[in-house]
């Protein structure tokens, strides 16, 4: 089933890449810890993306809340970080399907290793993205219900936070591209052949 270019568990390594690019660009508060096996990260995925906010949006969430009592007519303007800190996780859902549509069960070490090296770069550039639109916007929401003309200044350190995860964004689709192996039969000419389940081919 596996050769030694391309062993039975070089897939896993993409698997990975996809569940840590949508996990901690999706990481709330509270961490979930779970065995690393397929059916954990599957599960530790879903967790990330159903039971747990990101951390932007809760931070910022507070202070719009606490302003709101305040400045009710300031409500929609200070909803603007936590949009932002939404967009963090479309990047790390793109570069899931991107990575994912890749996944084939004949892959070499290499592909795998750079996948989870782009899940990695856009996941952890949106984990420190989400840290900082939630401090920034916190505070932001917060001086601006005092002093509405600080909200320029407000959405220019956002939108230079959310730059950062731009660049992670960038490259986990720069290495995504360089995964790929062209002469990948040629690589891996006894995938499914031979013995282990290649004679459930010839069985039809």
């Amino acid at each position: 089933m596996s050769s030694d270019y391309c062993p039975v568990y070089a897939p896993f390594f993409s698997v990975l890449g996809v569940a840590c690019a949508m996990v901690f660009t999706g990481m709330g508060a509270r961490f979930v810890t779970v065995r690393v096996t397929l059916s954990s990260l599957i599960v530790g995925l879903i967790l990330a993306m159903t039971r747990h906010r990101s951390y932007g949006t809760a931070k910022s969430s507070v202070g719009i809340s606490a302003t709101s009592i305040i400045r009710p007519d300031l409500m929609v303007r200070l909803c603007i970080p936590v949009v932002m800190a939404g967009i963090i996780a479309i990047y790390g859902l793109v570069v899931s399907v991107v990575i994912s549509d890749g996944l084939k069960p004949k892959m070499p070490p290499f592909t795998g290793m750079v996948q989870l090296g782009a899940g990695l770069a856009v996941g952890l550039s949106g984990l420190g993205v989400g840290f900082a639109i939630g401090i920034a916007g916190d505070a932001g929401v917060r001086g601006t219900g005092i002093q509405p003309r600080l909200f320029v200044e407000m959405m220019l350190i956002l939108i230079f936070a959310e730059v950062l995860g731009i660049y992670g964004f960038i490259v986990a689709l720069i290495l995504n591209n360089k995964s790929k192996v062209d002469d990948i039969d040629t690589l891996c000419p006894s995938f499914a052949t031979g013995s282990g389940m290649g004679w459930l081919k010839n069985q039809g």
